[in-house]
């Protein structure tokens, strides 16, 4: 699949006006050193967003600091480095994460994550610009620009006591938020074929019944569950195509009650003696769940195979298949 230069250029795959509204904010980020605030659901691609910000304008490193990996003691070292002997195990001087983006952009992910002690000082390095390792007595100045990311409501953190206001401002200078994949379904195809294509899977393709049950679903986990799910069905294809039954459990569960709802909604206000459904069970597997959706079906259309199959939105092919799976006459 050939991207368009907006796509290469940002990394952001998709051409639906929200992605659209996305880059201009990313164009118009770059050109200043102001923080960014970056926000939305987890897996919506706030890294490369991030990335995208610095790369439009590049000037030094981009470093990546993950605020849920930093625990314990030595939190402060990672942040901002250490003097030989600072503390046991300190045999010589270290740089920490924010000296090393000097010049650069430091992106804190997962800022709603950093502890309240580390948010001070966080936040006198975003007033001041400069910063104390461990064990020094001497203030470094930096020039960095700071991005950082949350999938959390700051608003709810700081009102809960859990994140300072007073960073909260300060970081809420110029704040984006990444739209959900459910809001923007139009990208799913394209997000298909780049994933499949960076798998190595250029050749094989979705087809009608995948590309619909991708569309029907909402992806709670977004572009990442995308991903993941485009790698594992690529890996487990045996056939040289994708297969349905490849798709992860939640897909499949997904998959099952969908049939089921549209199905219910397909045979609503046939005659009650026309269809009987079966009574509802508290829980229900999915081979269980796919055969009572082709028996109603069946039974709702007089058992015409062509009409089940449209009910259910699956080919005539496949509707034979899952019949003979199932053991159904």
């Amino acid at each position: 699949m050939q991207l368009c230069t907006a796509e290469r250029h940002h990394g952001l795959v998709g051409q639906s006006p929200k992605i659209g509204s996305l880059r201009r904010l990313i164009e118009k980020a770059s050109r200043t050193r102001l923080p960014v605030l970056l926000l939305g659901e987890t897996g919506t691609g706030k890294e490369v967003v991030a990335r995208a910000i610095h790369n439009a304008n590049p000037r030094g490193q981009f470093v990546p600091i993950d605020c849920g990996s930093l625990v314990g003691t030595l939190m402060e070292s990672e942040l901002f480095g250490h003097v030989k002997g600072s503390f046991s195990g300190a045999a010589e001087n270290k740089k920490g994460l924010v000296e090393l983006a000097d010049g650069g952009t430091a992106f804190f992910d997962e800022i709603g994550d950093l502890p309240l002690e580390m948010q001070v000082k966080l936040l006198r390095l975003l007033q001041e610009r400069e910063f104390r390792a461990v064990g020094s007595l001497q203030w470094k100045k930096v020039d960095l620009r700071v991005i950082a990311a949350t999938h959390r409501d700051l608003k709810a953190e700081v009102a809960a006591g859990r994140f300072r206001q007073d960073l909260f401002y300060r970081l809420n200078v110029f704040a984006i938020h990444l739209p959900p994949l459910r809001d923007r379904k139009e990208d799913v195809p394209r997000l298909i074929g780049h994933f499949l294509e960076t798998a190595g899977a250029a050749h094989l393709a979705p087809g009608p019944e995948i590309l619909s049950a991708f569309l029907s679903y909402d992806w709670p986990g977004n572009v990442r569950e995308l991903k993941h799910c485009i790698d594992r069905m690529a890996a487990l294809n045996s056939q040289g195509v994708l297969q349905m039954q490849d798709m992860p459990s939640a897909l499949q569960y997904h998959l099952g009650a969908h049939g089921l709802a549209s199905l219910s909604g397909a045979v609503d206000g046939l005659p009650e003696e026309q269809f009987y459904p079966a009574p509802k069970s508290p829980v229900i597997s999915i081979p269980d769940s796919n055969k009572q959706a082709i028996c109603h079906a069946l039974s709702a259309t007089k058992g015409e195979r062509g009409k089940a199959a449209r009910l259910l939105g699956i080919g005539r092919t496949t509707l034979y298949r899952k019949m003979k799976e199932y053991g159904i006459d």
